[in-house]
């Protein structure tokens, strides 16, 4: 374990109630704190240790990040890391902090489009929330409308992130959204998930909330 991790963990009188499995309480600004080190340092080393907890693992993704290296290096390294997460949290801080994202956008959609036939839900959902959290602008988003429309869903975690993905784009191109709305091929639970999270989304206007109630698809 990362000895600056340890002594937070021992110093750590007042842990959070559990969460999530060999979750020790350690609050997020302490461990972006240890990754930003990682980066700065450079001690990749640690990307291929082993990890016993969950504010490890969540060092690793933030720290990913926040690396200034070759785009491949970085990408690489997110490839090598996914099949080791198995929680949203962990999923989200990765996807959230790909800081490299804005600078290759490019090499980063190439890199999210080579997944969008998985059928591993983690792999989906690192596709829909970097897609949300990065790619939500005039040159992508008619792609990344469709791609979501296509991709597998496996599981819960996978529609939940397809869901909010969608939930996103209401809010920044409803437009678009109610263009593709009546034509999507989603299940039926993950449409109606999508207008839900658009109806809870305090980025979505309440007219749009309004109006994407009465397209919820009826249960038969």
């Amino acid at each position: 374990m990362l000895k600056e991790l340890e002594q937070l963990i021992q110093n750590n009188k007042n842990p959070s109630p559990y969460v999530f499995d060999n979750y020790h309480g350690v609050r997020i600004p302490e461990l972006r704190k240890i990754a930003k080190l990682i980066a700065k340092e450079r001690r990749y080393d640690f990307f291929s240790e082993k990890h016993t907890c969950f504010e490890e693992f969540t060092i690793h993704a933030f720290a990913i990040g926040y690396l200034k290296e070759d785009i491949n290096y970085c990408l690489k390294l997110v490839k090598e890391f996914i099949p080791y997460i198995d929680n949203w949290s962990v999923n989200d801080s990765l996807c959230q902090n790909m800081k490299f994202a804005k600078t290759y956008q490019q090499e980063v959609f190439n890199f999210l489009k080579e997944m969008k036939d998985s059928n591993n839900e983690w792999e989906i959902r690192v596709i829909a929330v970097t897609f949300l959290s990065h790619f939500l602008n005039d040159k992508y988003i008619d792609e990344v409308i469709d791609i979501l429309d296509h991709l597998n869903r496996p599981t819960y975690m996978a529609k939940m992130g397809i869901a909010w993905a969608y939930a996103t784009i209401m809010a920044k191109y409803p437009a678009k959204m109610y263009a593709y709305l009546p034509k999507s091929s989603l299940d039926d639970w993950t449409f109606n998930k999508s207008i839900c999270k658009m109806r809870e989304s305090f980025r979505v206007k309440d007219e749009d909330k309004q109006k994407v109630v009465n397209m919820r698809r009826k249960k038969n």
